[in-house]
């Protein structure tokens, strides 16, 4: 319930103190494994990535970003040092009268106040004289600058120092939590985190609105000390509005929070409110100052909850590195799958007699002969062979040409497969979230340079093709007397039997579409090496043809594969995370500062009241 006036007894009575002295163990007593469990914890936070775009992506980085600053600005300066300052950080909406109430509780306009929003820009920071010290030396809240003086970067922490605040307790004049202002807002969120107890303040007008109850949910679920105080209410409603503040609260699971009820009053010259308004919430802080035991139990409280809150947080986190690293998976398969595809048509290229046709058929019948290539391969193989070599050796142009035209069929093929895989690869990328922010437009086609490239290949596989024949025939009296143009031309021969998936058994397709050509090809062939040869020739320079293209749509691949690469997560970061939150969680509940009856807490009290 809630009462008013100065009967309101004070969080930290005995009861609470019994369960917070020595039947508990001192307050120092933490385990010497968490601060360096939590150490582990923040470097595993900050190696952890985010970068493709993903539902979880966003929220992940937050979540990484507000537990490194709890980590930094309260977890590991609070449990190195648990006797410091109680820190409350007075917190709310836009309007609500946070500055004029701690000046007020203070006694000192220390924080400037106004109607002017938003009046907050840089935090203020108010303690006794002798609790400057820990305050000033920055390990509470690192990231924030200690100014003397007030400032308008959000970036600095002011500090001033009030003889009317006991010492042992210390206030924090945050941002607005709803502020216009971005950065306001985010510093609003990173101060309440670094709290140890959270002095909410709202008003009359203002304490259904959404934003607020999204803040107290949050900090009910990391175990947070949370007060309320209900500013500017009409007397009048001030029964109706605190009861439905109440129930409100106690359907959220806050229902053992303090409320003050604080209604609408008058300021003073110095802009603060009537002592006797403020006098209830003032002896409630004065006691918690001055009981050792009631402030270590809010620590406690507060710094377990942030603690156990960790777990879940991590593992969110965990999840989200895992769907990284999957989505990179897929988005690798799709472009694989692409160029798997335009291998296997190169394959199927050599295969199916296509590459017989046209240009290349036509010039391998201009080189050969057609009519009389097949009346000597009937009448006998060995006039074939003489009649070769003197094609070859009076007429080199066909040769040139046949060689062009093998080349120019290739490298059309090559790059139709790399342009049709380009385009699968980058509309399977652009289907999916996270591929389609890391598109561009040119990968929608092959490489600038890709032609060349294609050139460049053919042009060095049938010069191995060459080397392959000279290996493999370099003890034949044929091949050493007709010396250099027998190579070329039996290399010649070697590329258009290449084209046949038959090893020169040729198919009804084949027959059809090259008009005996893989049988004239296999016929030379047999006639310099025999049959073994011949197909180890075949299969040696297809095999080689075939890891070249591999090699060339492994570059083309890489175009794509080289972006999930660099935004890919180590493979391990997930189960490091649930590694690291575990040794966290063994260390927590090693530590001491676990309670076995869960209710060692200064506002497990009725309802604090204060009537004007």
């Amino acid at each position: 319930m809630t009462t008013h006036g100065d009967s309101a007894t004070a969080p930290g009575t005995p009861a609470v103190a019994a369960r917070t002295g020595s039947s508990e163990g001192p307050i120092g007593d933490t385990g010497e494994g968490l601060p360096a469990a939590l150490t582990g914890l923040r470097a595993a936070i900050g190696a952890a990535r985010f970068p493709l775009v993903l539902p979880s992506a966003e929220p992940a980085r937050r979540t990484a970003t507000g537990l490194t600053d709890q980590l930094d600005d309260y977890l590991l300066p609070r449990l190195a040092r648990l006797d410091a300052p109680l820190l409350v950080v007075v917190g709310g909406s836009t309007g609500a009268g946070k500055s004029t109430l701690v000046n007020s509780l203070v006694q000192a306009r220390v924080s400037a106040a106004g109607v002017l929003r938003p009046t907050t820009r840089s935090p203020v920071l108010v303690c006794n004289p002798a609790d400057s010290g820990w305050f000033r030396q920055g390990d509470l809240l690192p990231g924030l600058t200690r100014t003397n003086e007030p400032s308008e970067d959000p970036g600095t922490l002011h500090l001033v120092t009030a003889p009317a605040l006991p010492a042992g307790l210390a206030f924090l004049d945050a941002p607005d939590i709803d502020s216009v202002v971005d950065a306001n807002r985010a510093l609003a969120g990173q101060l309440l985190a670094a709290a140890d107890l959270w002095l909410f303040v709202t008003t009359a007008a203002r304490y259904a609105d959404a934003v607020p109850w999204e803040l107290l949910r949050s900090a009910r679920a990391r175990g947070a000390v949370i007060a309320m105080v209900l500013d500017r209410v009409p007397p009048e409603a001030t029964d109706e509005i605190a009861a439905h503040l109440s129930e409100m609260l106690a359907a959220q699971g806050l229902d053992t929070a303090p409320l003050f009820v604080l209604p609408e009053t008058w300021v003073d010259g110095q802009g603060l409110l009537p002592e006797k308004v403020t006098a209830p919430l003032g002896a409630w802080f004065a006691r918690l100052a001055a009981d050792a035991d009631a402030r270590a139990a809010v620590v406690r409280q507060t710094l377990d909850g942030a603690l156990a809150a960790l777990h879940p947080a991590v593992a969110g986190l965990a999840d989200a590195a895992d769907e990284q690293l999957a989505a990179a998976d897929a988005l690798d398969e799709r472009v694989r799958a692409a160029y798997r595809s335009a291998h296997r048509t190169v394959e199927q290229g050599l295969s199916d007699g296509r590459l017989l046709r046209g240009e290349v058929l036509a010039r391998w019948q201009e080189f050969v002969g057609t009519g009389e290539f097949f009346r000597t391969l009937e009448a006998r193989i060995g006039r074939w062979r003489d009649r070769l070599v003197a094609a070859v050796t009076g007429r080199p142009a066909p040769a040139d040409e046949l060689s062009n035209a093998i080349e120019s069929q290739l490298v059309t093929l090559l790059r139709g497969v790399a342009a049709e895989a380009a385009e699968n690869a980058y509309t399977g990328w652009k289907a999916h979230p996270a591929g389609a922010a890391l598109l561009d437009e040119p990968l929608a086609h092959p490489a600038g340079d890709l032609p060349a490239r294609a050139e460049r290949l053919i042009r060095d596989w049938q010069r191995g093709v060459l080397d392959l024949v000279r290996a493999e025939g370099g003890d034949r009296r044929f091949v050493a007397r007709t010396a250099a143009y027998a190579v070329n031309a039996t290399g010649l021969a070697v590329m258009i039997a290449v084209f046949a998936s038959t090893a020169f058994i040729p198919t009804g397709l084949e027959v059809a579409t090259g008009a005996g050509t893989t049988v004239a090809a296999q016929a030379v062939l047999q006639a310099i090496f025999g049959d073994q040869a011949v197909r180890t020739l075949a299969s040696k320079a297809r095999a080689d043809l075939l890891d070249r293209v591999r090699g060339l749509l492994d570059e083309e691949a890489e175009r794509f594969l080289g972006r999930t690469a660099a935004a890919r997560p180590p493979a391990d970061t997930g189960e490091a995370l649930r590694a690291v939150a575990e040794r966290v969680e063994v260390a927590r509940h090693r530590s001491g500062l676990t309670r076995a009856d869960g209710d060692a807490r200064p506002d497990r009290t009725a309802r604090e009241g204060g009537a004007r």
